[in-house]
């Protein structure tokens, strides 16, 4: 079972109300359960709001209308505009090398996913490529590297064991910071020759989240506009590519699978990349984007941890703080998700029914990311009313047994 306390005894003072007056939205009342499980970034949206005038488009009926973007350039169906806004924003953030590479855009780094592990393995050999990460991996992986059942590839698991015990070609993917824990990631297989491939999966290797401590540069490494901005709807993704013809063959990957990529959403996507930038070249926004966002995930962590300090029931990652080539500074990270375990010994603790049925908030289990289910990620990136009201819940547990 699960211990609380009344919420009475909990520090108002540090838990703003939901909507600065005193008043619970009926949105997020007791009953309700908060679906923290996925990392839905609504967290920027107040930002954005303020930025409206900026950000606003126009599209006619007779624009964007071709499937075709420019057909004399390897990925034809990406907008000219969309392909120098990425090159622009990383060259400002300075978090990956863009110079002398390819840009493949997809919808979403999921797809992008999927085409780099087609481009990797194709045409294919006697048997499947091993496709693996490090534990705690990103939960995701196993099922989108198995849904279609290739015969090119197969999920392999953790990265650690397959370094001891695995054989033959494999793809490591190195999710850097990564998803779930937070931290930065380097590769794990060592010593393969030419037998092993990568892919960086740089979803959140933006300044809000974690000190950008050098331009990245890998044979391919993923981005994503909804992690970057908080910009999820518009289902835009990017790639960073090294060889023509890996970059060639992720290009026809998604001309198969969904003939381009939305042209409406490449163009909003440069619009508000070009917004971003423009503001770090002329200083003329009140607030600049990237020390904006933050400033918000740097005092959600301040809160989360006084609450997590206080009940001592959970424990969190500690990360060292690191000099930040974008800010100039020693920072520390601030994740996109709580990495929470459980501090009872008992092995068959399961965390995520722990805080679905103690206080009605759904986490995803550690199980899914590879490793005891006494981990439980909870996602950071809800908007305020949302994340105010987790801690509040949170801050009723004060104790846990027969892993309940």
């Amino acid at each position: 079972m699960i211990g609380t306390e009344s919420s009475a005894s909990i520090n108002k003072g540090s838990l703003p109300s939901a909507n600065g007056n005193g008043t619970r939205s009926p949105t997020c009342s007791s009953d309700r359960v908060l679906n923290l499980e996925q990392g839905d970034p609504s967290v920027f949206q107040s930002y954005w709001s303020k930025m409206e005038d900026k950000c606003t488009m126009v599209i006619s009926g007779s624009q964007l209308m071709s499937y075709i973007s420019d057909f004399t350039t390897l990925c034809w169906f990406m907008e000219p505009e969309f392909q120098e806004a990425v090159r622009r924003l990383h060259r400002v953030v300075g978090n990956a090398v863009v110079d002398d590479r390819y840009i493949v855009v997809g919808t979403g780094s999921t797809q992008l996913y999927q085409a780099a592990l087609y481009s990797l393995t194709s045409p294919g050999g006697p048997e499947p490529v091993s496709v693996v990460s490090a534990a705690p991996y990103y939960s995701a992986y196993p099922e989108e590297t198995d849904y279609l059942r290739s015969r090119l590839y197969k999920w392999a698991g953790d990265a650690y064991e397959f370094d001891k015990n695995g054989t033959g070609p494999y793809i490591e993917v190195v999710n850097s910071p990564n998803n779930p824990d937070g931290t930065l990631r380097e590769a794990v297989v060592k010593n393969r020759g030419d037998e092993g491939k990568l892919i960086h999966d740089l979803a959140y290797y933006w300044p809000q989240y974690t000190p950008i401590i050098r331009p990245a540069d890998h044979d391919i490494m993923t981005f994503t506009f909804s992690k970057s901005t908080g910009h999820a709807g518009s289902r835009i993704g990017w790639a960073v590519v090294k060889d023509k013809e890996v970059a060639r063959k992720m290009s026809k990957f998604i001309e198969m699978s969904t003939l381009g990529v939305s042209k409406d959403s490449q163009q909003r996507a440069a619009k508000i990349m070009g917004v971003i930038c423009d503001d770090y070249k002329n200083f003329k926004s009140d607030e600049l984007f990237f020390e904006h966002t933050r400033r918000v995930m740097a005092d959600r962590w301040e809160r989360l941890r006084q609450v997590v300090d206080r009940n001592q029931v959970f424990s969190l990652p500690k990360y060292p703080k690191q000099y930040c080539l974008f800010s100039g500074e020693l920072i520390e990270p601030y994740p996109g998700f709580a990495w929470l375990e459980a501090k009872e010994e008992e092995e068959e603790i399961d965390s995520q029914k722990v805080l679905r049925g103690g206080i009605k908030v759904q986490g995803r289990t550690g199980s899914r990311f590879g490793v005891a289910q006494k981990y439980v990620r909870v996602s950071l990136l809800s908007n305020e009313e949302v994340f105010n009201q987790f801690l509040e819940r949170l801050s009723t547990i004060n104790s846990i047994s027969n892993g309940h």
